[in-house]
């Protein structure tokens, strides 16, 4: 079975530390990689590509040492969070001149085009130019290039930041089918993608592994951590200034809340909570001393370098 082994990863810029002895073991199906905005995910994702080049540590892709960058490629497909294409081309176009310029026959990326365009449910728009294209078209469109030269491994880099709900659903069973017989790697700082999408995950941040393990893990380490109290909105204030808080539900002059804490809070008729994806990665963080007060990338907004 494929397998991405990472030991000890060290990647700097200048003199700022990028990636920080990054150690993982990465197989076969889908992988998530979760982390706020600015964690070292789109560095680590550029290093697995190839495209970056770390300064210490180990990395086999496939068995392939990272180094050999020319058989790196050939065996993984990247979707970069900015992904782009010429507007001028049409779908089929884009994709033919990606083919042509990777040097696949003519042949082979007739057959792999259209493949790939019924896979991501583009057939009936491969004749529209990609200016035209919606953000999960364009998206779809970036996953068909990714596997155009049917690499053993998928990167992907933020791939749902912006698109609706619908879009993102779509997109998200789009890789779970991929991964049915590649790795696919997943790097988002969306908690629902990753609650989705996988089980085996990793949360990065300041360019450090802060943990591994898989989605039913990482909810059973916040059991005890998570509370919930319904108060007037008036007090609302108060308790964010005091406390983590990964939700709240708003019913006229009362909202519930929801409390991540070491302890229980010094509230009235606080009692405690079920965890979910969220709260735990909430309480991840704030496990490994991290500051998740205020700090909207948490909840998941979309955008930004990663």
């Amino acid at each position: 079975m494929d397998v991405i082994e990472i030991q000890n990863v060290n990647k700097f810029y200048g003199k700022k530390q990028a990636l920080k002895n990054v150690s993982l073991t990465i197989n076969q199906g889908m992988f998530g990689l979760l982390g706020r905005n600015g964690a070292g995910k789109t560095t680590l994702m550029k290093t697995l590509a190839a495209l970056h080049k770390k300064r210490d540590g180990s990395i086999t892709v496939c068995g392939i040492p990272i180094e050999n960058a020319k058989e790196i490629r050939a065996v993984t497909g990247y979707l970069p969070q900015d992904f782009a294409m010429y507007g001028g081309m049409s779908i089929y176009e884009a994709l033919d001149y990606l083919g042509a310029l990777s040097g696949m026959p003519k042949k082979l990326r007739r057959e792999r085009i259209d493949a790939l365009l019924k896979r991501v449910n583009l057939s009936e728009h491969k004749h529209v130019k990609v200016k035209a294209l919606s953000g999960g078209m364009n998206r779809r469109m970036g996953i068909a290039q990714a596997l155009l030269h049917d690499p053993k491994v998928l990167i992907v880099d933020e791939p749902t930041a912006g698109l609706d709900p619908e879009e993102r659903i779509r997109f998200r069973n789009l890789l779970c089918e991929v991964a049915e017989d590649r790795i696919v790697i997943l790097s988002t700082h969306i908690v629902g993608d990753i609650e989705a999408a996988c089980e085996d995950i990793a949360i990065m941040n300041d360019g450090e592994i802060l943990w591994k393990g898989t989605v039913s893990e990482l909810i059973k380490n916040a059991e005890g951590k998570v509370f919930s109290v319904r108060v007037q909105r008036k007090f609302l204030p108060q308790i964010k200034s005091g406390y983590i808080v990964t939700g709240m539900l708003m019913q006229g002059d009362y909202t519930t809340v929801r409390i991540v804490s070491d302890t229980e809070p010094d509230i009235e008729n606080i009692f405690p909570a079920e965890p979910n994806c969220e709260d735990a990665y909430i309480w991840c963080l704030h496990s490994h001393g991290c500051d998740v007060y205020g700090s909207e990338d948490v909840y998941g907004s979309a955008g930004g370098e990663s």
